[in-house]
């Protein structure tokens, strides 16, 4: 058996080099993130200080773009089960790369959706009622409780399968540095790669695995109850819970694509994040955005053919009405033109899938919108008025800001931490030389078998060259 001490070659480099270097552009990127930031907290000291009445929300609209980031933030922390925990299951050797893009992703996207609840509160300091007086019987409480046990497991899927990279890194980079040493040591608790420990790692890895799928799916099911269990027209539907699980997924495929794409061009990752991840990915989000289209006119048809006053009046807003430049934003951006560039195999390339990705995503925020916002400004009475609800700047600053605090601790972690798990991508050529299929390298000098390693690798990540 091959010990878990292979000597790194060039091609794994590219995973640890962004530890070691930034460059001034890095600083800069930072920079504008960091002033980004800035805006949002002086527009939340404004909301703070004022109330809710700086932003567009009002007595019948009280929800808008704070909760619509709320359900999309929550939407993408998906990635990490569909793409990290179902494909361990699964044994899925493409996995390899990716899986700690897909387990980051899942715990910042909880931290900033949590973040988006206060940012609701006109009076974020009775946010402890919630813990002193809630009731179980309310759909906000079971929210609660499932987004609080989702994070909790999702830090812990996160943090194993980094301890034997955060061993490794402890004796290669951190030394010079007394707390980073410390805190290194602290976090690796003793790994020192034997077989044992690999075979006890591996086994809590793949009971968490197990544990986090059904937790994952819960908790968008909650969240879609928050809606589903009131009677409020647009709202009050059968289908919401498998409806909300679906588009999650479909948005975290969507967000680990995008991730990909970038960590692949800026920290060189061709030889690991391949043509191959992509297409898999791909089709993974042609198959969920089918899914989502079914669900989306199942949806609508029911309704508008069950033809219920409440209901008609409500999908003639969205169809040809006031929302209807969200909603069709919504259809053409985040499901027509995204199936037609998977679709097509011309257009299903790194680029075009990347750019499906990243409209499907946008779509979807849209969709979030219209499923919040039109229900509650919907006339109460039999002709009333429609509630006009605008985000205003500081709505507009705030969710700036959360995205930009997302990418900022996200481009954190990735200088702290190897973006790519070295130990699982390492465990995957160990079992190619297992079966023979680097024997050859043995014969080979040094040059030529770290080049035949690193071909190697590359195929058995998914690159078919």
């Amino acid at each position: 058996m091959v010990k878990s001490s292979i000597p790194m070659s060039k091609g794994l480099e590219p995973y640890i080099s962004p530890l070691v270097a930034s460059s001034r552009r890095y600083y800069g990127f930072i920079a504008v993130l960091l002033a980004i930031i800035g805006v949002g907290i002086y527009a939340y000291a404004i909301q703070l200080t004022e109330g809710l009445v700086v932003t567009g929300m009002r007595s019948r609209v009280t929800w808008g773009v704070y909760i619509t980031n709320f359900v999309f933030f929550i939407g993408i922390s998906h990635a990490g089960t569909l793409i990290s925990a179902i494909l361990r299951v699964t044994n899925a050797e493409w996995r390899r790369p990716i899986t700690r893009l897909a387990e980051t992703i899942t715990v910042l996207a909880l931290l900033f959706g949590a973040l988006q609840i206060i940012f609701d509160l006109g009076r974020p300091d009775r946010i402890l009622n919630l813990f002193l007086y809630g009731r179980l019987e309310s759909p906000l409480i079971w929210d609660l409780i499932s987004i609080t046990t989702y994070l909790t497991g999702s830090l812990l899927y996160l943090y194993l399968p980094l301890i034997p990279d955060i061993a490794e890194l402890k004796d290669r980079l951190w030394k010079a540095s007394p707390v980073k040493y410390w805190f290194a040591t602290k976090l690796s608790v003793g790994w020192r790669g034997t077989e044992a420990q690999r075979a006890r790692l591996e086994k809590a890895i793949k009971i968490m695995a197990i544990i986090i799928i059904p937790v994952a799916v819960s908790v968008h099911t909650v969240v879609s109850w928050v809606f589903a269990m009131t009677l409020r027209p647009g709202w009050h539907s059968t289908i919401f819970g498998p409806y909300f699980v679906v588009g999650a997924i479909y948005t975290g495929i969507a967000t680990i694509i995008m991730s990909m794409a970038v960590f692949r061009k800026v920290y060189k990752l061709e030889a690991y994040l391949t043509v191959q991840h992509f297409k898999y990915l791909g089709y993974m989000l042609l198959t969920l955005n089918l899914a989502y289209i079914y669900f989306t006119i199942s949806e609508y048809l029911t309704s508008y053919y069950g033809g219920k006053h409440e209901e008609v009046i409500l999908l003639n807003s969205l169809f040809s009405g006031n929302y209807a430049p969200e909603f069709w934003t919504f259809v053409v951006t985040g499901l027509l033109i995204p199936a037609f560039i998977i679709g097509i195999p011309r257009t299903r390339t790194i680029l075009g899938i990347t750019a499906a990705a990243t409209l499907a995503n946008i779509g979807m925020w849209y969709k979030r919108f219209v499923i919040i916002v039109p229900a509650l400004a919907r006339p109460s009475m039999p002709g009333g008025e429609w509630s006009v609800y605008m985000p205003t700047w500081v709505e507009l600053s705030i969710t700036a800001a959360s995205i930009a605090g997302f990418i900022l601790i996200f481009t954190l972690f990735s200088k702290t931490f190897p973006i790519i798990s070295m130990w699982e991508v390492r465990e995957g050529l160990e079992k190619l030389m297992t079966v023979g299929v680097l024997e050859e390298s043995s014969n080979n000098s040094g040059e030529v078998a770290n080049t035949r390693a690193s071909s190697i690798t590359s195929r058995q990540l998914g690159d078919p060259s």
